[in-house]
């Protein structure tokens, strides 16, 4: 399936539901960060939540950034999604693995750690960012990011996300936020039935392995709830903005001092994208025009 997001509503306005679907862009994250297969699971549903709560927002150039950090292994896991589809992100210890949890899944919970904080911070393409805390329910992601959508955003929120993995690298990823719109929200009934039909769930990934589309999925969910599917589906991509033109204007904050110091010892300097790993060399040439610009300056 190509990775893609689609958006519907249900109970007449009163819910309103977003799926997606990250298989392809999960795996160019493991690819170019080296993850493990926890890490490469804890930083896909990240990155699926990320691109589901940017779904909703309306100005070019809007962005949400979802910060991890607990006291597992994997240390700080951070995942930027665009309203534009992109998403990005990184893991501070990519590489560390876990034994399967009592169910035999990828212990996610664990990685990152049961103890610690969500950050979140929307962009909203205009004014001062808007940021929240909140502390970490489980570090499963998916309920910890819903317990954010309810204890800052007061909006009831069911929230399923979850990456497949094996030896030939990801298989299926994806997720589905369900939310309570402010005009149904005191209808207890309506809250508690999304809870119960999303708790009957046995995983998102499941279902992809089955064979479903995310039409389907949410037929299957809301169906019976006058559920408008919106026509249009949205392309969702691993993308960076980095470029080597960024690259050399972070070298050339350095100052002429350190850049001189870079041609004497290595006969250049290399950088790596946090983000994306991708790397830029910057040769002796390169170097010299920066010290020279800033002389100029």
């Amino acid at each position: 399936m190509t990775d893609k997001l689609i958006r519907a509503i249900a109970a007449d306005g009163g819910i309103r539901a977003v799926g997606v679907i990250t298989t392809d862009l999960t795996e160019e994250a493991r690819r170019r960060h080296k993850l493990s297969y926890v890490a490469t699971a804890a930083l896909g549903r990240s990155m699926a939540s990320g691109l589901l709560l940017a779904s909703n927002m309306k100005k070019e150039g809007s962005r949400v950034n979802i910060h991890l950090k607990g006291d597992g292994p994997l240390g700080t896991i951070l995942a930027d999604a665009g309203v534009d589809g992109t998403v990005r992100g990184y893991v501070q210890n990519p590489q560390v693995e876990l034994p399967p949890n009592d169910r035999g899944k990828l212990d996610v919970g664990r990685a990152v750690g049961h103890n610690g904080y969500l950050h979140v911070v929307r962009d909203l393409g205009y004014g001062q960012p808007y940021s929240s805390t909140v502390e970490l329910v489980s570090g499963e992601v998916g309920e910890d990011v819903a317990n954010y959508l309810v204890t800052s955003e007061q909006t009831p929120s069911a929230l399923l996300v979850g990456v497949f993995v094996g030896a030939g690298g990801v298989t299926a990823a994806g997720g589905i936020l369900l939310q309570i719109m402010p005009k149904a929200v005191r209808d207890q009934s309506l809250v508690k039935l999304l809870e119960s039909r999303v708790s009957q769930l046995s995983g998102f990934t499941p279902l992809l392995l089955a064979g479903k589309s995310l039409r389907t999925i949410l037929q299957e969910l809301l169906g019976d709830l006058d559920l408008f599917i919106f026509p249009e589906s949205q392309d969702v991509s691993f993308n960076c903005g980095c470029s080597f033109e960024r690259v050399l204007g972070a070298l050339k904050m350095l100052g002429s001092a350190e850049l001189q110091d870079m041609i004497e010892k290595d006969e250049g300097a290399e950088a790596i994208c946090q983000f994306c790993g991708e790397v830029y060399q910057a040769n002796e040439n390169q170097l010299n025009q920066l010290i020279a610009d800033l002389r100029a300056e």
